[in-house]
């Protein structure tokens, strides 16, 4: 039987916080595994410490599992209209959240003059005051090499995959006729089957 527990709080005084502005707010998912409260206490106290960069009101959603015997730890972050996602597996929980902030941060500042609008102002100036041990990393260009356009055609989302297939394409774009001709792309998944993509709207 699935163990799934989940849980809302709001951050504790420990967090980094911006005066007046609500902190960040989280939820906990265990994935078929039960994950004692201290490791949700620790995930909360380390990705809490990422809030001077997220705008007022943002949500972290954090999955927790076990697969092979590794550790697994997810972390999705709702600010503004970004969303930031990291994952990371280790031996050891613990070890997985703090290789996953690590990596969020990491992301975050590789980016920020990118995101530097987008994100909590004055953020990596607050970010400079504490210490971030994380390393500055330069600024990757976004280089667009090829370009390519093609009609999208109106189809069923399964005749959308058998063109996919015909293709040996990985991913295909079309106008879903089981939605209304709404734009959308399936694909196929990592772990096998496909997986669908549909504007929200």
């Amino acid at each position: 039987m699935e163990n799934s527990d989940r849980r809302q709080s709001f951050p504790l005084g420990w967090q980094h916080k911006t005066k007046g502005v609500a902190a960040m707010k989280f939820t906990f998912t265990d994935k078929k595994v039960h994950i004692p409260q201290k490791v949700h206490d620790y995930a909360e106290k380390k990705i809490g410490k990422l809030d001077r960069y997220f705008k007022a009101d943002s949500e972290a959603a954090v999955t927790f599992s076990v697969e092979k015997n590794r550790n697994k730890v997810e972390i999705t972050v709702r600010s503004g209209s970004m969303i930031f996602r990291i994952s990371e597996s280790t031996a050891d929980m613990f070890a997985s959240i703090d290789a996953a902030v690590a990596l969020l941060e990491r992301q975050i500042r590789k980016n920020k003059t990118r995101l530097e609008k987008k994100l909590r102002s004055g953020a990596f100036e607050h970010g400079a005051e504490t210490g971030s041990f994380v390393p500055e990393e330069p600024e990757e260009e976004f280089e667009i090499v090829r370009t390519k356009k093609f009609p999208l055609k109106p189809m069923t989302t399964e005749e959308a995959i058998l063109q996919m297939n015909m293709l040996g394409h990985s991913f295909f774009a079309f106008k879903n006729l089981d939605e209304g001709e709404g734009f959308a792309v399936v694909y196929q998944r990592k772990g096998g089957g496909y997986g669908l993509i549909v504007d929200e709207d």
